[in-house]
């Protein structure tokens, strides 16, 4: 472990020192791919260096403690010992997490699809929850939304909303989003007071840039016609709204919100190069990828990875067994907690299969 160790921060300062050279700061694209290999150390050479200082501390105090002291002098030295050997053994774990292979989608923006399941109008009304709790939750990490695509309904709701999250490590955090969301509450047309159970998918991409997936311009078919509002209204006269095959595929993106045809056509490409992406790692990774699209479902009630009850003002993620009772603010976008347990779930798991 030590020696990766010490090879990653040896390539960290030859980075520095080459990000440091007059010519490479003048062209910008050779600047920003080498500082983005950089940034990918920083964190793993900042701890491993404060591991170092830690074990430099150790040996101080060994030969302190080997000199005739006082005794309240050695118990001192002795507290000061026992706290830097916690110490150590916390920052031995956090290396051996940042050691692990990392996704090569984690830096990267995401596009994030939400679907009405099952349950109807009040289906597409939590749609519409998911998608404000997600936007809330980029906004607390200063992250920036971008519509591409909605379809609404006529109270208000969402059939099926796009969106890209632009921000360092949206992925990251983000990708255990995937699956079916389920919400129990009573609609406000229930009279009797009875409680529904409704259900939403959420797809999570990462976005693919045009390195990542070439497009071939004789395998897509480009459609255009005029867009529309809830309930099929017109909401804009001109031809604007656009659809996207990809012929190989079958794979249909369409995209409407922008009165201009062109706009409309560059998210429909983002949506599509970001589903072809996906496409080609699950064909990639096989049985492992089919599993974890598996997990989005059908949207049917009985399949969930997670479950917002409104009665009981709770929150449970099935996956993991966490439930947290503050509702109201887990949908305001304070997020941080039911998402660091996933990832730290998945970090133990790993651990686990690599030692074994």
């Amino acid at each position: 472990m030590f020696k990766r160790l010490d090879e990653i921060e040896k390539k960290y300062d030859e980075l520095t020192e080459f990000l440091s050279k007059p010519e490479i700061i003048a062209n910008q694209a050779e600047f920003q791919k080498h500082a983005k290999n950089q940034a990918g150390l920083a964190d793993t050479v900042a701890v491993y260096r404060e591991y170092k200082d830690i074990l430099n501390q150790l040996e101080d105090i060994k030969g302190l403690l080997a000199e005739a002291l006082d005794p309240e002098m050695k118990e001192m030295a002795e507290l000061e010992q026992e706290e830097l050997l916690e110490k150590k053994k916390a920052y031995e774990e956090n290396l051996k997490i940042l050691l692990l292979p990392k996704d090569p989608n984690d830096e990267k923006n995401v596009i994030m699809e939400i679907r009405a399941g099952a349950g109807g109008d009040e289906a597409a009304l939590f749609a519409g929850d998911l998608y404000r709790m997600y936007s809330k939750y980029a906004e607390n990490q200063n992250w920036k939304t971008e519509l591409l695509s909605a379809s609404y309904t006529d109270i208000g709701g969402f059939k099926e909303i796009i969106f890209m999250i632009e921000g360092r490590g949206a992925y990251s955090r983000l990708k255990f989003e995937s699956g079916v969301h389920r919400v129990q509450r009573i609609p406000t047309t229930e009279s009797g007071g009875r409680i529904h159970t409704s259900t939403a998918t959420v797809a999570v991409l990462p976005e693919a840039e045009e390195v990542d997936v070439d497009i071939n311009p004789n395998d897509i078919r480009i459609d255009i016609f005029c867009s529309s509002g809830p309930g099929g209204q017109s909401v804009n006269t001109t031809q604007s709204a656009v659809r996207i095959t990809h012929l190989p595929t079958g794979i249909v993106v369409s995209c409407q919100d922008e009165k201009s045809q062109h706009k409309n056509k560059d998210k429909a490409l983002k949506v599509l190069r970001a589903r072809l992406l996906e496409k080609a790692q699950e064909e990639a990774m096989g049985e492992i990828a089919q599993e974890r699209k598996s997990q989005v479902g059908t949207g049917d009630r009985s399949e969930r990875i997670r479950t917002y009850n409104f009665p009981q003002g709770r929150v449970s993620d099935h996956r993991i067994g966490l439930t947290l009772h503050r509702l109201d603010y887990i949908l305001l976008g304070d997020m941080d907690e039911i998402i660091e347990a996933l990832i730290s779930t998945d970090q133990a798991e790993r651990l686990k299969a690599s030692t074994t």
